[in-house]
């Protein structure tokens, strides 16, 4: 024992004899999986089921004639958890690593007979005004992986649930018995419908912008622009790139998307460029709203220094004239005179009046 130590009180004495706890154990991993359903027939079968329990149910049931296929819901699955998955569906490792990492651009990506369709959830973030928001949009991601009788959604982000598009489908028998492509639509019909709510949110942000832009007497920041123009920028980024994909369902994958499932994504194509080209003239109207905020600015110093040089040429006389006064020559006649001082301030202040009434005839002051 160290030295000293039996002079130690018995409290202390008492705590150094304890053992040392045991380090906490590590939290448990994050459950990924938020849903793992088999339909057949446009109905989902009782019960709940691992990846490979209903793999073979839906193997079992294809043997018997029936179409069936597994739906599996994923919420920011770790490399162990996706892989989990990727060996189950027979998944590519590169759309497994894009999985995993997220912040991927909007695609769509085919590997053999399995479509991954990339895309960008947004959620409009509720504010009392421009001026003292931080954020206005949110966005997320979903990832789509589609087979011949599977689809697995991998969602990044905590306003990109699934759950009211999975009750939707189960409650529409005809639409599930379209089969996964089905699937793929009404997630990407959410997706896209979520894009023309957000856009017509920012509208008054927009509209209340616009407002004091061109209102009369009204001190404009130009700050909440800027962030307008951030957010819709981000917006674009989002909802953009997604018309090639819908393109490329159109026509690349005919194989794999049955006709009727085309028709339906042909209509969720065009809501899609409904919302781009709204999104299109924000980014224009925004570009002419700081444009006009800039000329605003600029008017406004061009009066400050016209206020300013008027000012300045007033002030001249008097300085002038003390400057004639202050170089201390004797031979100033008036010097002598009694009315001198008070008729050169009189003189003076007439010259100053004289040049303030024509600045404000002029507007300048």
């Amino acid at each position: 024992m160290f030295e000293g130590f039996d002079a130690l009180p018995e409290a202390l004495r008492t705590i150094a004899h304890e053992p040392t706890p045991e380090p906490p154990p590590p939290p448990p991993p994050h459950e990924a999986l938020v849903d793992c359903a088999v339909y057949v027939a446009g109905h989902r079968l009782p019960g709940k089921f691992t990846y490979t329990e209903a793999c073979s149910k839906v193997h079992q049931i294809e043997m018997l004639g029936h179409e069936a296929f597994v739906w599996v819901g994923l919420h920011e699955p770790d490399e162990v958890q996706m892989k989990e998955v990727a060996d189950v569906f027979g998944l590519h490792a590169l759309a497994v690593e894009d999985a995993v990492c997220a912040h991927q651009r909007p695609k769509l990506e085919r590997y053999d007979d399995t479509l991954v369709l990339v895309l960008k959830t947004v959620k409009y973030v509720p504010h009392e005004s421009v001026a003292l928001a931080r954020e206005i949009v949110e966005s997320g991601e979903v990832m789509v992986f589609v087979g011949k009788d599977f689809v697995v959604t991998v969602r990044h982000g905590e306003h990109s649930g699934l759950a009211d598009v999975r009750k939707q489908m189960e409650a529409d028998a005809e639409q599930l018995m379209l089969g996964p492509y089905a699937v793929m639509h009404a997630i990407a019909d959410y997706v896209v419908d979520r894009y023309l709510e957000v856009t017509q949110l920012m509208e008054t942000d927009i509209d209340s912008i616009e407002e004091v832009a061109f209102a009369p007497g009204r001190k404009l920041d130009i700050e909440p622009i800027y962030m307008l123009k951030r957010e819709v920028v981000e917006l674009r980024r989002c909802v953009n790139p997604l018309s090639a994909a819908f393109h490329r369902m159109q026509v690349e994958n005919k194989d794999l998307i049955s006709k009727e499932v085309r028709r339906y994504l042909r209509d969720v194509g065009d809501h899609h460029s409904a919302a781009a080209d709204q999104i299109a003239s924000y980014d224009d109207m925004l570009n002419s709203l700081v444009q006009a905020a800039l000329a605003r600015v600029g008017m406004q110093q061009n009066n400050d220094m016209r206020k300013m040089a008027a000012w300045a040429g007033i002030l001249a006389v008097p300085t002038m004239v003390a400057a004639i006064y202050g170089m201390n020559f004797h031979f100033m006649p008036e010097l002598d005179w009694t009315w001198g001082y008070p008729g050169v301030m009189g003189l003076m202040t007439l010259a100053c009046l004289i040049l303030y009434f024509q600045f404000r005839r002029n507007n300048w002051l």
